[in-house]
């Protein structure tokens, strides 16, 4: 799509998805890389389709170095297929969507203009396939576009997103994925323009967490994909034989009360500490010696390489290419496999029993995460920048 050159001193960069304030590691993500790429002298505008409920939505900085755009004052209606006679008579829903789809191509052509506004070289990031939909309508002419699926090629396969990245994606000058292992997957499925770049640590400490509290982490959203639920019966198992141990939770979300309920069930009220969301990850996790995750799908998890940045060794599911990509077991980490709850508890309860190997494998996932260096893969974006430009 693109095959003009970069302005010196930096490109303009966009980065578009579905929300630019949603809970969750692809918001975490965007404003992550922004920042990156601000820092390399890069011109960047944030960009999110829709705006989301307040209890989802998390507080962003006041004074962020670059500009932050939403397309849409409140959340449009679904699409809606209308099947059949039925559905094509159906007056009042025939005109819902009709409207529907004009407030997307304005909304597509207020994107097209401000892609219009950029300097030759220009650069279009979609990080969910939902965003797509209104940039494939929007002018990117002069623009690359990339297109990224933040979940693994299972994960997307097991719900409509696997369908519309492949209607979306298909002519984009390249999808990104996670880890090689999903980019194979896609590739031998019919795409032919994916690859794969892994997500950046958030942050390096200078040293190790030092692992003195008998507490155990987990960080994230509490939604039914992240499996708290699955930690908590886990934690069910291995809590009754180390009696002085705490399993933290941070984070908040529309599970909260399904799972305050549960653990209650579970007779976990005095082990388990509701801790909310937190804005200082790295403080959590400083305050642990053990990291547990218990997710049932991620793509390339944050959360753990924060754990392991940090030099806390990890407890979780082996849900995903990502998550193999990230921990090795045994040596960095333990694993376990997919919602299997006895296996987890049984890696957290080596975990809480062993100093000695919580410290081997927390130094050496202090060492071993470095390759993924924010440095290291904002150089990787810049290179795939000038190669897709030739």
């Amino acid at each position: 799509m693109s095959q003009q050159t970069a302005t010196p001193g930096g490109r303009d960069i966009f980065l578009v998805s579905n929300s630019v304030d949603e809970l969750g590691g692809v918001t975490t993500w965007s404003h992550q890389m922004a920042r990156l790429f601000s820092e390399r002298g890069h011109r960047v505008h944030v960009i999110g389709i829709a705006p989301v409920a307040e209890e989802i939505r998390q507080q962003l900085p006041a004074d962020l170095p670059y500009a932050v755009t939403t397309l849409y004052e409140a959340h449009p209606p679904a699409a809606r297929r209308l099947h059949g006679i039925k559905g094509r008579l159906n007056a009042p829903e025939r005109r819902r969507q009709a409207a529907r789809r004009a407030k997307m191509r304005a909304k597509a052509d207020q994107l097209g203009e401000l892609l219009r506004a950029a300097r030759p070289g220009a650069v279009v990031i979609v990080t969910q396939v939902w965003a797509m939909e209104w940039v494939a309508l929007a002018d990117t002419k002069g623009c690359t576009v990339i297109g990224m699926s933040h979940e693994s090629f299972e994960a997307s396969n097991k719900s409509t997103r696997g369908q519309r990245v492949r209607r979306y994606y298909g002519d984009v000058d390249r999808m990104l994925v996670l880890t090689p292992e999903d980019a194979d997957l896609w590739i031998r499925s019919g795409m032919e323009n994916v690859s794969s770049m892994p997500n950046p640590l958030p942050f390096m400490p200078a040293s190790p967490a030092p692992r003195t509290e008998k507490v155990v982490a987990s960080v994230g959203r509490l939604a039914f994909e992240k499996g708290v639920d699955l930690l908590l019966d886990a934690w069910a198992d291995a809590s009754p034989h180390h009696p002085d141990w705490v399993l933290r939770i941070y984070g908040a979300g529309v599970e909260e009360a399904t799972l305050r309920a549960h653990a209650a069930g579970l007779g976990l009220e005095d082990s388990v500490e509701w801790m909310g969301s937190t804005g200082d990850v790295l403080g959590a996790l400083n305050g642990a010696s053990v990291f547990a995750q218990a997710s049932r799908a991620e793509g390339f998890p944050i959360t753990l390489l924060e754990a392991m940045a940090a030099g806390v060794p990890v407890a979780a599911f082996d849900c995903a290419p990502g998550v193999r990509e990230i921990v090795t077991h045994g040596e960095d980490g333990l694993l376990a496999r997919l919602g299997n709850t006895m296996e987890l508890a049984g890696q957290l309860d080596r975990l809480m029993a062993g100093r000695e190997l919580r410290d081997r494998l927390g130094d050496a996932a202090f060492r071993n995460v470095q390759r993924y260096s924010s440095a290291e893969i904002t150089d990787r974006w810049e290179e795939l920048f000038s190669f897709l430009e030739r």
